[in-house]
């Protein structure tokens, strides 16, 4: 069974016609949250022997056990247990690059990399992976937001 709510209802299955979602995880005792996204399933195209067109595979993706990409957090989790902890689904994605622009637009607009309510340590892990924002950057981007 799911541990993601979507519009306060767990989410079972898959909705049709969505990539994806961008997510929350709380964490109820300190409110420190991640934002992060997670796909439904892949496909993939295979070749088949003799033939000249690549067959599509799908597969569905672990998203009804997944609890984030954050080292942190899931040593919280794994600490104190998923009850401490509410699994939101933010926003649906339709394709994949809505997906990703959702989840990029949400951590610029909320600063997670320099905010230290966020389990996040960077933003777009798939550029940006080893940007490590310091504490003397992260207290001139609060002094600069306000």
């Amino acid at each position: 069974m799911s541990h993601w709510l979507y519009k306060n209802k767990v989410l079972d299955e898959a909705p049709e016609g969505y990539f994806g979602f961008v997510y929350s995880i709380t964490n109820n005792d300190t409110g420190k949250q991640y934002i992060g996204r997670k796909y439904f399933g892949s496909t993939r195209r295979v070749k088949v022997k003799g033939k000249t067109r690549r067959k599509v595979v799908r597969k569905d993706s672990n998203w009804k056990e997944y609890t984030g990409s954050s080292k942190e957090l899931n040593q919280d989790i794994k600490q104190l247990g998923k009850l401490h902890f509410k699994f939101i689904i933010l926003i649906l994605g339709k394709t994949k690059g809505q997906v990703n622009y959702l989840e990029e637009n949400l951590h610029h607009r909320f600063h997670v990399a320099s905010n230290e309510l966020f389990y996040n340590d960077c933003i777009g892990p798939r550029r940006f992976g080893n940007v490590k924002i310091d504490i003397d950057t992260k207290q001139i981007i609060k002094e600069i937001v306000g």
